[in-house]
């Protein structure tokens, strides 16, 4: 989830480089950027760190079960491959 004080804190710094001149616009030029950056950062598809430690963790978990299959396939092949040499031939 983004948060929406950063957001509105930022928009209020880019509000405030606004020359003096424009400074009656402040307001408006504020919300403008405020409702640009939720827009643009909506887009963006970010999770949360959260969100991000939890896939990490599912991913080595599933990472560690491929593997240990893998392991499987292997010896299962080796006996496969071991009892045809092993049977004799007529």
């Amino acid at each position: 989830m983004i948060n929406l004080q950063n957001i509105d804190e930022l928009a209020q710094r880019l509000a405030a480089l606004v020359p003096e001149g424009a400074r009656e616009a402040k307001d408006e030029l504020s919300a403008h950027f405020r409702e640009t950056l939720r827009v643009g950062l909506r887009g963006l598809d970010l999770v949360t760190s959260e969100d991000f430690a939890v896939q990490r963790s599912v991913l080595l978990r599933t990472r560690e079960k491929v593997e240990a299959l893998e392991l499987q396939v292997a010896a299962l092949e080796r006996q496969v491959n071991g009892s045809i040499t092993a049977t004799p031939k007529h």
